[in-house]
């Protein structure tokens, strides 16, 4: 979020007594940032959907293999004649192509939905860290400061993306770190209610997609 190359400025005793520092939390922003909340919602949304979408697809596969099961059961049944069993034989072959043509459709799907879950969260995680660095932006100039610096010593986790935020701490009083500022003109209009209610809930991870199973 804020280039190493700031760090420069520190090479000389002039220089450090020139420079303003301010330090911000950068994960507790994207936390308590009224979009993130948002795009929980929408993550939750979407994952819900998809688990739905692949329960379906497993319980017509299951339905398939019991029909497979009964086909073979009469395909084995000596008290038809031989012909008669010759078509059931034939009938059950045909249904276990299909029910793996069935697993292999349901194991392309969910990997390209988790695929897609992965790229739509890296997508919200990097436009909201874009929303944050524009403010943290405008809190530095408008407060005069010459270097803001990250303290967060965790990462961020949206979903499934997971970006690394490391810590870069040089000077970290706490009369000048700006996170409270950020983050209420972060949520200024914000549609949901965002009063402080304490540490930052933690991002609820997405379930991963059961694995097929067989017949």
């Amino acid at each position: 979020m804020f280039p190493a190359v700031l760090l420069l400025t520190f090479l000389s005793g002039s220089a450090l007594a020139q420079t303003k520092i301010a330090t911000v939390d950068v994960a507790k922003l994207f936390d308590n940032y009224y979009k993130t909340k948002l795009a929980q919602v929408a993550i939750q949304d979407n994952v819900a959907q998809l688990d739905k979408d692949d329960k379906s697809m497993k319980d017509d596969l299951k339905k398939a293999s019991d029909d497979y099961q009964q086909l073979l059961t009469g395909a084995n049944d000596q008290t038809i004649s031989a012909n008669e069993r010759d078509r059931r034989k034939q009938a059950a072959a045909d249904k276990l192509k299909q029910l793996d043509e069935r697993r292999s459709a349901i194991d392309q799907y969910e990997r390209q939905a988790q695929a897609t879950l992965k790229e739509k969260h890296q997508r919200m995680s990097e436009k909201i860290l874009a929303d944050i660095q524009e403010h943290v932006n405008a809190a530095a100039k408008a407060g005069g400061y010459t270097v803001v610096l990250n303290t967060a010593a965790q990462g961020i986790n949206l979903g499934t993306a997971s970006i690394s935020v490391p810590s870069a701490v040089v000077y970290g009083a706490s009369e000048i770190d700006l996170t409270a500022t950020v983050l209420q003109q972060l949520n200024a209009g914000a549609p949901i209610d965002m009063t402080p209610t304490g540490s930052a809930p933690a991002v609820s991870p997405v379930p991963a997609l059961s694995n097929t199973n067989g017949p």
